[in-house]
């Protein structure tokens, strides 16, 4: 098999693939540096309703409004002359052949080798880590193997997935110009135990109430935390810790106005959402669901 294209020590023709709003920063810093970005590639426009027009990604339109053209098809990032690609939470797979006729560098939201994949902030959150950051990276066929080039830790201390995912994307916009400004170098192989940030399902989103307080408030950071109530579905928006090392002597689920019992101290419910409704707080939700005494959340 043939070598990957190695990328040039100062790029001046980038082609640019991503898609969600993480990726824009990083679109728009290459060109605000004076890079030439003649193409982007992201996902096909898609609808948010039955009924609703398409829209673009967030990535077309910043691409859009800055008056670059749009593909869909990766292969066409071979016909613009370009002398590297950067991606950036891109999500499609980008085929050999291609990374054997162009280097393309990738904007990372971990401290690789740890949470290679798909879902790296949610999964660095889910794992309690105190710290993730971002990596730029060389592209390889294979998931997030590619030597590194820079990287630059962030503390996640309570961040949302939502916040946390924003500033990574705010953070590796500057290091990607930064490393492209001084010239890439020779990259650094990655070191240390590899860990896998497989996609987040709805599985992963529902609370275990037999969960300590705290990995139940981590859930509830990544986004889209849910629970049983009385047979139907309650979306668990924000929660605070009130006291995690009271280990509680109620059955976790059990509801004491706010508070929630865990399988290690207490939750109290913040915003909530019931199944079909909008987001309201959770005082306002129990003053119509009124609890009885063997009413639990999760069931």
């Amino acid at each position: 098999m043939n070598e990957l294209a190695t990328p040039p020590r100062h790029p001046e023709r980038i082609v640019f693939l991503g898609t969600p709003e993480a990726a824009v920063p990083s679109l728009r810093a290459l060109v605000d540096a004076g890079f030439d970005v003649p193409l982007v590639i992201s996902r096909a426009d898609r609808r948010r309703g039955r009924r609703a027009a398409p829209t673009p990604s967030p990535v077309k339109a910043a691409a859009l409004d800055l008056g670059i053209e749009v593909s869909t098809c990766v292969d066409d990032v071979l016909s613009v002359g370009a002398d590297l690609g950067v991606v950036v939470a891109f999500g499609r797979i980008i085929s050999t052949s291609v990374l054997q006729s162009l280097p393309f560098l990738n904007v990372h939201f971990s401290l690789l080798p740890r949470w290679r994949g798909a879902a790296p902030v949610e999964r660095a959150i889910l794992a309690g880590d105190d710290e993730t950051g971002v990596c730029i990276m060389g592209l390889e066929p294979s998931l997030d193997t590619g030597p590194v080039y820079s990287r630059r830790r962030m503390p996640i201390g309570t961040l949302t997935a939502a916040e946390l995912r924003s500033q990574l994307g705010t953070i590796g916009a500057d290091l990607l110009v930064s490393t492209l400004a001084v010239g890439l170098g020779q990259p650094e192989p990655q070191h240390g135990e590899a860990t896998f940030a497989a996609k987040i399902d709805a599985t992963t989103r529902e609370i275990d109430w037999q969960l300590s307080a705290s990995e139940i408030e981590r859930i509830v950071r990544v986004g889209g935390a849910w629970t049983s109530w009385r047979g139907k579905r309650l979306l668990v928006h924000v929660v605070n810790i009130v006291d995690e090392t009271d280990a509680s002597t109620s059955e976790p689920g059990v509801l004491d106005a706010e508070r929630v019992a865990t399988a290690n101290g207490w939750l109290e419910l913040v915003e909530v959402q019931p199944e079909g409704k909008g987001r309201v707080s959770a005082g306002a939700w129990l003053n119509g669901a009124r609890p009885g005494p063997e009413d639990r959340l999760g069931r």
